[in-house]
């Protein structure tokens, strides 16, 4: 197997302007998230979270502490969400097998040493994109299924945006220090998620796609209100949103998301919104 692991700066949004398409880009995308038997991180400066997908398909794969986050085990301060978008898995935590099916979750508490990867089937190997934030105590490990989550159906078929919101990991279902996490399903004949638009100062964001089709795409807003930017993304990338920026997006068919946040509390409705008419 194979980590790699990467750190991304946090920026002031008055810099951001001055990105062209391929520093935006640089800054933002996560491209790489699943190569087979590989564990692919990025630890960004927003709240000190890390992005992640782990793809085992011919072994298990170890989720190791890098030499980066200076500590003994990779959960030694850290808690852990997961979600995943592949075939059947099974996550291995201290010795305590979870078995996650496709669009199933798991929250990893802080200080268990072990945390293993593992697909039922090469043939359809399992995708494991997860989040992690820092942890200031230990909550207990528990697999979360769609049965187990806060529903919410939103938006209309007529405005392109009809969805279902599973709020997975948030307060409401289990504890948590910091880290929340959820999965958004839109419905055939909608593209468009999280609009209106609304910015959440305490709060930063990281957005996953899946289930899209290999030729179609998703393109990504963020920056602020009045003066937004784009990222166009393909199906198992991942977008890192600041605490300044909206976090939309439009794609040629519909898709699912995760969505992972890290940061000064865990209110999920603690939003600034705003009008669609009022984004520049």
């Amino acid at each position: 197997m194979k980590t790699n692991f990467e750190i991304r700066y946090a920026a002031h949004p008055d810099d951001v302007k001055h990105y062209d398409t391929a520093r935006l880009r640089a800054e933002h995308l996560i491209e790489n998230l699943f190569i087979p038997d590989q564990i692919n991180m990025v630890y960004t400066m927003y709240d000190r979270l890390i992005v992640g997908g782990a793809m085992p398909v011919n072994e298990k794969l170890k989720l190791e502490a890098v030499p980066e986050i200076r500590a003994e085990y990779f959960t030694e301060r850290r808690e852990i969400g997961l979600i995943n978008s592949g075939g059947a898995g099974i996550v291995t935590v201290d010795g305590i097998d979870y078995e996650i099916d496709f669009k199933e979750a798991l929250y990893i508490g802080r200080g268990n040493k072990e945390i293993l990867f593992a697909s039922k089937s090469a043939e359809n190997p399992a995708k494991f994109y997860f989040n992690s934030a820092n942890a200031h105590t230990a909550y207990p490990t528990r697999k979360i299924t769609k049965k187990d989550a806060v529903v919410m159906e939103l938006g209309s078929l007529e405005e392109s945006n009809h969805r279902v919101i599973n709020r997975m990991i948030v307060k409401e279902v289990i504890p948590t220090c910091q880290l929340q996490m959820g999965m958004t399903e839109l419905k055939p004949g909608s593209t468009w998620n999280t609009m209106p638009p609304h910015t959440h100062n305490r709060r930063m964001e990281a957005y996953y796609y899946f289930d899209l089709p290999e030729n179609q795409a998703v393109c990504h807003f963020m920056g602020p209100i009045d003066e937004t930017r784009h990222i166009w993304m393909k199906k198992d990338q991942a977008v890192i949103s600041p605490v300044w920026s909206i976090h939309a997006a439009c794609a040629t068919s519909n898709y699912t998301f995760v969505w992972g946040m890290a940061g000064e509390n865990l209110d999920y409705n603690d939003m600034d919104g705003a009008s669609a008419t009022d984004l520049k």
